[in-house]
């Protein structure tokens, strides 16, 4: 669809890698490429396969089959789904993206933590 906007955050004493926040994307080569440049502790992966009616079936946002992937490859030791309810565009929600990571490996579903909607928490990074 164009360009799109990843973050990765660094800071003196990080121990385990870096923050690693997908923002609107789908996963592609390039962002596949961040497993070759980035160890990634945490990955905050932005969800729900979005889809505007105007731009037909081109999707701005990965879906869980994608992140489930993108996991497997990057590695994190925490991923946490982000950004995937709440507006009509989201086209899977919370279920189907839980039914995807519960099928997924071992190693993936380890690595899965659910944020309680609307609520602050406070994670260690």
């Amino acid at each position: 669809m164009g360009q799109v906007v990843g973050f990765a955050f660094r800071w003196e004493g990080q121990e385990h890698g870096v923050l690693w926040i997908s923002g609107d994307t789908v996963l592609y080569d390039g962002v596949r490429e961040v497993a070759d440049r980035l160890e990634v502790d945490t990955a905050l992966l932005h969800l729900g396969g979005v889809r505007f009616p105007v731009t037909g079936p081109l999707r701005y946002t990965m879906t869980a089959r994608e992140a489930v992937q993108l996991c497997k490859l990057i590695r994190p030791r925490t991923a946490i789904p982000i950004h995937y309810e709440g507006w009509k565009h989201f086209r899977e929600g919370r279920e189907a993206i839980e039914r995807e990571f519960a099928g997924a490996p071992e190693e993936v579903r380890r690595s899965i933590r659910w944020l309680p909607i609307g609520e602050r928490t406070q994670i260690a990074v």
